[in-house]
């Protein structure tokens, strides 16, 4: 039996981004204040509505190249890049208050970005320290975020902390090289913890594939030159790394 399409109720698809990079050794998302309603003046996610010829991968692709003009990294590329993968999905009917809206979040994490530059709607836009979006248990957040933000960064953090502990995500906040301390910063970022710096460096190099040395030093990081290291082939860490109960 032919269905009538006017049965259904109309509504519009958005894709909301999680983009979260290390700056000065603390995990930061990016934030965008709103310059038109709803909620004017408040910080919020990028994203934006999905257009009518674009599927869900190229609007969010498109929306990270124009908040951060970053496009997603090629999964067979060693060069910087943004490492973009789907988050979820959410649908509560008053979550925007103009109309239904179905919003596809996805998470970007990138090595440490330059000050963003505001466009669309935006009026202005910052990396924001997620210790003061979430905030704890401490107390409130000291931004509040419009929609329903909070709960997508907060899912968006938590799927870049579990990740980590059992794949080589971590690598997609460094550059191309960087060293076991570099690689060691990002992890007590994420997780909000401090490591062990000589059992962080067994592990991460006794693990077959998930370093590979390339030859060369730095001394960015001040004292002795520490030994480069890029990105291995493995995809899984076996035994997994644990986040520290704090």
């Amino acid at each position: 039996m032919p269905y009538d399409p006017s049965d259904f109720p109309p509504f519009a698809v958005t894709v909301d981004l999680v983009v979260l990079t290390v700056r000065r050794h603390a995990l930061c998302a990016l934030t965008v204040r709103r310059g038109e309603e709803p909620f004017r003046g408040q910080w919020a996610l990028p994203g934006g509505f999905v257009r009518v010829d674009e599927d869900l991968a190229s609007a969010a692709a498109r929306e990270l190249a124009e908040e951060t003009g970053l496009r997603p990294q090629d999964s067979d590329s060693r060069h910087a890049g943004a490492h973009l993968e789907q988050l979820a999905t959410y649908g509560d009917p008053a979550r925007d208050p103009r109309m239904r809206v179905v919003s596809v979040a996805h998470l970007v994490l990138a090595p440490d970005l330059p000050a963003p530059t505001a466009g669309g709607d935006a009026g202005s836009a910052q990396w924001t320290p997620v210790s003061r979006l979430l905030g704890g248990a401490d107390g409130e957040p000291a931004e509040r975020l419009a929609f329903d933000h909070a709960r997508i960064l907060d899912d968006g953090v938590e799927r870049a902390r579990s990740k980590i502990e059992y794949s080589s995500l971590a690598a997609a906040f460094c550059p191309a090289e960087f060293t076991v301390g570099e690689l060691r910063r990002v992890y007590e970022a994420v997780w909000g913890v401090a490591l062990d710096p000589r059992n962080f460096h067994r592990k991460v190099t006794g693990t077959p594939g998930f370093l590979v040395p390339v030859g060369g030093t730095t001394t960015r990081q001040g004292g002795r030159p520490a030994q480069l290291f890029r990105a291995g082939g493995a995809s899984v860490l076996n035994p997994p790394m644990l986040r520290p109960e704090v």
